[in-house]
């Protein structure tokens, strides 16, 4: 079989992923030859996936209302991580930013990923009032 090496074109992807598949129905041990050569093939996929396909993080306000609406929960449910009414319902309007600390909060209390609620600093206040 043979390996194919840095993938650079769809063609050579395809093929890597056909040697995958070859390689999977064999299921072969991890530390043989042939799991070896399957590591080796998934993280080729994998980088070159991750150029072709970047990675793209939902809206921070999109996400606390997605997770709302997953575990049910009224904007009155969100005073204890973001603080009063009002706050809650300027920040899912979208009028206030969200703090540092509201977003540690948001992680902790509901399971929305830091870098989620982050979005590349554009909802960002440093004031925590």
């Amino acid at each position: 079989m043979k390996i194919v090496g840095i993938i650079k074109t769809e063609e050579d992807y395809n093929k890597a992923l056909m040697l995958i598949e070859e390689l999977m129905d064999k299921d072969p041990e991890e530390d043989s030859e042939e799991g070896e050569k399957l590591n080796l093939l998934t993280t080729l996929v994998q980088d070159y996936e991750s150029k072709l396909f970047p990675e793209s993080l939902p809206d921070p306000i999109d996400a606390i209302l997605f997770r709302m609406e997953q575990q049910n929960l009224k904007p009155s449910d969100l005073v204890l991580y973001i603080g009063s009414r009002s706050k809650v319902s300027e920040v899912l309007s979208r009028k206030r930013s969200l703090t540092l600390s509201m977003m540690r909060a948001l992680e902790a209390g509901l399971g929305i990923p830091a870098k989620v609620l982050l979005d590349l600093g554009k909802h960002i206040s440093k004031d925590d009032d």
